[in-house]
């Protein structure tokens, strides 16, 4: 049963948090861009202005329900670099200023740091060595490991549930939608925080095409979930095991307060010896027996 303090609750909850990455950049089509201008420099190349401007009304859409929806608002959050403040640009031409409760800048889901001007021959070297030693865990020279990045997405994250609660004020009657425009490696991260994805899992997800955009919507239960608005076929090019992917399902059909105990899948990656009928009730019945008849 919902109390009404559940129901108030989620009623304020936005109906989806949408992760973007950036447009085509000139680093992504030409790697020695880097080796001249800072990353956080690197601007977008012409097709990497059209792909944001495209993904603008496709994003528009999906929250609009293509036009028939009326009560909707949005709120965007951007990584500070050139590419992704040039991407919320051009995203933002499809959203009326009457749409928009709010931007900010938000450091904390840049890119990941590969340290200053990148020689080329050098960064294949680095990336090479970085496939044998394990994506998440290796820290580039003078620069950081997906790990690093995995701590300060955590800290948005933390800063991200106070906002919802005490920054963002818009009628509750209208839908709220947080679109955060950031890079491939932090809005992984983003998604394997969220969902409690282990390290090994993490190794085998797929990067997001220039503009791609992920939909994390509220399930009937009150939980978010890719499978609401994405297909299994998605998801599965995305490099989610079955298992994640039977998660994310269950995340968004399970009633509120069954997600727990349906959707406790993970715990065969951890104990191999789980047998669910298995009961400490019944090994005590069993003892108690043992006893008894001694």
């Amino acid at each position: 049963m919902i109390n009404s303090g559940e129901t108030e609750q989620q009623k304020f909850l936005p109906k989806r948090i949408i992760l973007v990455r950036h447009g085509e950049s000139a680093g992504n089509l030409d790697g020695a861009a880097y080796t001249t201008t800072p990353d956080y420099k690197i601007p977008l190349t012409p097709d990497g202005i059209a792909q944001a401007n495209l993904a603008g009304t496709q994003i528009r859409d999906v929250i609009s329900d293509s036009g028939k929806l009326r009560n909707w608002k949005v709120c965007f959050y951007v990584s500070p670099y050139e590419r992704t403040r040039s991407t919320l640009r051009e995203i933002g031409k499809s959203f009326p200023r009457k749409r928009v409760i709010g931007v900010r800048e938000e450091c904390r889901i840049r890119e990941q740091d590969f340290g200053n001007f990148q020689i080329t021959e050098r960064m294949k070297i680095i990336k090479e060595t970085r496939e044998r030693f394990g994506r998440f865990f290796y820290r580039f020279p003078e620069g950081e490991s997906a790990a690093d990045v995995f701590d300060r997405v955590s800290s948005f994250l933390e800063s991200l549930w106070r906002d919802i609660d005490s920054r963002f004020q818009h009628d509750p009657a209208d839908d709220l939608n947080i679109i955060i425009v950031s890079h491939g490696l932090a809005a992984r991260v983003f998604l394997m925080k969220w969902f409690k994805w282990t390290v090994e899992q993490f190794e085998y997800l797929n990067n997001f095409n220039n503009c791609e955009f992920r939909v994390m919507q509220l399930g009937d239960g009150g939980e978010y979930s890719l499978a609401v608005h994405h297909s299994e076929e998605e998801m599965q090019q995305w490099g989610l095991s079955p298992e994640m992917i039977a998660d994310q399902k269950c995340r968004a059909n399970s009633p509120r307060g069954g997600f727990i105990e349906k959707c406790q899948w993970y715990l065969d990656g951890f104990f191999d010896h789980v047998d669910p009928d298995d009961s400490e009730d019944g090994e005590n019945e069993d003892n108690t027996d043992d006893k008894m008849g001694s």
